[in-house]
């Protein structure tokens, strides 16, 4: 596919495909296997089958089919290894990559959007997209006062396709759930689609990343490219060189998984608390490790893509790191009651203080050491025991509810520690929440109160901000 196919009875049908087309697979595979073949053999065959349909169709629409795939794949972890083999490549490839819009549409989109003249402001423009996402693509290029840049360019009608993609997937929530285990699949796509809005702004965009760009501007382990320019759905940002997270995760040493991992992790707590903002698209396409001739220790993590944010003015909620300090200290009963407190408990339901921090207690193992190992055996015994009905974590689970306002928090912070146990990183957690969570550390109010102070946020919008023409400068 050469442009985002926008005709919805399209899109549609290629979704709905989907589980006719897995369903054929397995009648074959059964005669494959009355006819003498192992099952070990055909199973392995219908997995990978399976994967390189639903991430061909993925990747092929884009839109909120690809974002729906970028977002699982960071969940790659939690499946059984003789499961996750067939997936992991397909995983991969929806990250960085999908079939280009051609150069033409692009130019054509430039000059809507930047003027007619718009080559103008470049010294130079390479038509070959540099990355393609979900609602748009990348190209390099040099700004015209000689800064190498970005230039990212939304697709045709990707509104409409991301909300007809979700909506269809919604409906066959049931095929894909089996494929991470302990992951509710429907509310996350319920939650990507109250998202796309802002998604789709570009000036909402520019807005966040200004000021994580401004907030971590010199700062020694984290980089944030400036944002240089913005109109409508085009934005251009500075270019940002550094090993792709992807990569790191494939071949890298453990020093630059254990060096990634410490970063990310900084970035998980220390975002929200610097800039009031938590930046909630964290699959592996959107880090860079920058690496340098000196020790790993110098090394920093770039960090890219800020169309989805949750606003947090005050960081992330206080009762996190107080509930976490509390379970670890043994204090089922106070665990419980801040959990009703912050609806995670409703008034109906009752549960054993004890049964709840038994649940709890192996999820947030990270924070109770000072260096944790995050693997993808722990992720997925994590999820298996979850998932298991068998389980009485399976039981207890299901009578927890997930507040709307923890709901972005609660899945970015799955999507970084199943990035981690990717990564198979060796990594601070505890350390990162003792700094950047006052509530965690058990730190009295008045140094929480300097702290606030002084890494407080601008003041948010309270209404949208309508997409401008960029008017910048000539060279």
């Amino acid at each position: 596919m050469s442009d985002l196919p926008r005709k919805a009875v399209t899109r549609t049908a290629r979704l709905a495909a989907l589980p006719l087309g897995i369903a054929g697979r397995a009648t074959l595979g059964l005669g494959k296997r009355i006819g003498g073949r192992s099952a070990e053999v055909v199973t392995a065959e219908l997995q990978q089958a399976t994967a390189d349909q639903l991430f061909k169709v993925l990747g092929e629409l884009k839109g909120g089919a690809m974002k729906f795939g970028q977002v699982l794949s960071v969940f790659e972890a939690a499946l059984p290894e003789e499961v996750a083999g067939p997936y992991r490549a397909a995983l991969t490839k929806l990250q960085d990559a999908a079939p280009p819009m051609p150069a033409a549409k692009v130019h054509t989109a430039l000059a809507q959007r930047l003027g007619e003249d718009w080559r103008g402001l470049f010294l130079e423009f390479d038509d070959r997209p540099a990355a393609a996402a979900s609602i748009g693509q990348v190209h390099r290029a040099v700004w015209h006062d000689g800064r190498r840049v970005a230039v990212k360019v939304q697709y045709p009608g990707a509104g409409d396709a991301l909300l007809s993609d979700l909506s269809q997937l919604s409906r066959v929530a049931w095929l894909l759930g089996p494929l991470i285990p302990g992951l509710d699949i429907k509310p996350l796509i319920t939650e990507l689609r109250e998202r796309v809005s802002e998604e789709l702004d570009y000036a909402l965009e520019a807005q966040a990343q200004r000021r994580h760009a401004e907030e971590f501007a010199g700062d020694p382990d984290i980089v944030v490219p400036g944002v240089v320019a913005q109109a409508d759905q085009v934005l251009v940002t500075e270019w940002m060189d550094g090993t792709p997270l992807a990569e790191v995760i494939a071949n890298g040493t453990q020093e630059e998984r254990d060096r990634a991992g410490r970063l990310l992790a900084r970035f998980l707590f220390a975002g929200p608390a610097r800039t009031g903002l938590l930046h909630a698209d964290p699959h592996p396409g959107n880090f860079r490790l920058l690496k340098d001739d000196g020790p790993a220790e110098g090394w920093r993590l770039g960090v890219l893509d800020f169309g989805t944010v949750d606003r947090l003015p005050g960081g992330l909620p206080a009762p996190i790191g107080a509930s976490l300090r509390m379970a670890l200290d043994g204090d089922a009963a106070g665990v419980l009651k801040m959990l009703r407190e912050e609806g995670f408990v409703k008034p109906s339901i009752q549960l054993d203080p004890d049964a709840v921090l038994d649940y709890l207690l192996p999820i947030i193992e990270p924070a109770a050491v000072d260096s944790f190992h995050f693997t993808r055996t722990w992720m997925r015994a994590q999820a298996t025991r979850i998932a298991d009905p068998r389980s009485p974590a399976y039981n207890l689970g299901k009578q927890l509810n997930l507040p709307p306002a923890y709901l972005l928090i609660h899945r970015v912070t799955l999507s970084t520690i199943g990035v981690l146990c990717q990564l198979g990183a060796k990594a601070p957690f505890r350390a990162e929440m003792l700094e950047w969570l006052p509530e965690f550390s058990g730190e009295p109010p008045v140094r929480r109160a300097e702290r606030d102070e002084r890494n407080k946020p601008a003041e948010p919008a309270t209404t949208r901000p309508q997409a401008k023409r960029a008017k910048p400068t000539r060279p």
